[in-house]
């Protein structure tokens, strides 16, 4: 598939009466009771001294780090930092980009990986949201590749703005990074929630038996991935919930597939998963017992447990 093909095939569906995901069609008038619901319970909310502290919980971002471990991971990769930044949605609250420029401030890292929904609201200009995610994420430093893909809520449109703004955009294809001889595969693929197409399976397929890893919006292709001999999928889209029991179990992840992979470290066969909490928040500017924030990787070779000793 062309270029030219994908954007036909993609603004084809974002004025169509119908989203494609891994299962097949699904009807748009279906979102329209829970659009409703929403509306109605952020109305009553306002009225409270709950939507404030929402509110509060929205801006409270953090900055995770941790070591992920992955077998056959190239020695030459071993110590490889990713900053994984989804779902920023800054036109919906645009407070957040101030926020998140400070907590980045001094960051350093090999890789950028933004995993999508970009943009927020239709209504905004994507151009908007661009702006903010640059001002977000200026004082970070990346001495390698900024790599973005497309989420349910991006318009075909914004791929050339965010290639203006710096970022090469993976629509279902590679780029394979290189330290000497050594090879790592990093597939993106346009959004699978809405915007699914065969091209995307057939981009994980395309490869030469390098080490891998996924940049995909949802987790709905995880099993996909898993079978194609990827080692780390990165993915975000369901926001850890956003609205969260006080357990910390969503409420609502808008995962047709692979609903296991929800939030956090997950697996998935022999392949590791990480879903962002998203950085931003989509349809209320609120978040209960789910803290948005962004993440930094730490790839690390997994060194094989010893034989058990023979008596």
């Amino acid at each position: 598939m062309t270029t030219q093909d994908w954007a036909d095939h993609r603004r084809a569906i974002e004025s169509g009466r119908h989203w494609i995901n891994r299962g097949g069609r699904r009807a748009r008038w279906r979102k329209v009771p829970f659009r409703l619901a929403v509306a109605a319970v952020g109305g009553l909310l306002r009225a409270t001294p709950l939507y404030r502290r929402g509110l509060r919980n929205a801006l409270d971002i953090e900055c995770l780090a941790f070591e992920v471990e992955l077998p056959d991971l190239p020695p030459a990769f071993d110590g490889y930092r990713i900053l994984h930044v989804s779902d920023t949605h800054l036109d919906n609250l645009p407070a957040l980009a101030g926020v998140a420029r400070r907590l980045l401030h001094g960051v350093e890292v090999d890789m950028l990986a933004l995993t999508g929904d970009v943009h927020g609201d239709p209504a905004t200009p994507v151009e908007r949201s661009v702006a903010l995610l640059a001002h977000a994420l200026e004082p970070v430093t990346v001495r390698g590749p900024r790599l973005a893909i497309l989420g349910n809520h991006d318009p075909a449109a914004i791929a050339g703005l965010l290639a203006d703004a710096g970022y090469e955009v993976l629509v279902n294809r590679s780029l394979v990074l290189r330290r000497g001889s050594a090879r790592l595969r990093v597939t993106g693929l346009d959004d699978v929630h809405s915007f699914f197409s065969v091209a995307a399976l057939a981009a994980l397929d395309d490869h030469a038996g390098e080490f891998r890893v996924a940049l995909v919006h949802s987790a709905e292709v995880a099993d996909d991935a898993a079978r194609a001999g990827y080692a780390l999928y990165l993915c975000g889209h369901t926001h850890g919930g956003q609205v969260c029991l006080p357990s910390g179990r969503p409420v609502v992840t808008h995962l047709q597939r692979c609903r296991h992979a929800a939030r956090g470290l997950w697996r998935e066969g022999a392949m590791t998963g990480y879903t962002s909490q998203g950085l931003g928040v989509s349809d209320l500017p609120l978040r209960f017992h789910s803290r948005g924030g962004v993440a930094v990787l730490t790839l690390r070779r997994a060194v094989p447990a010893p034989p058990d000793a023979v008596a």
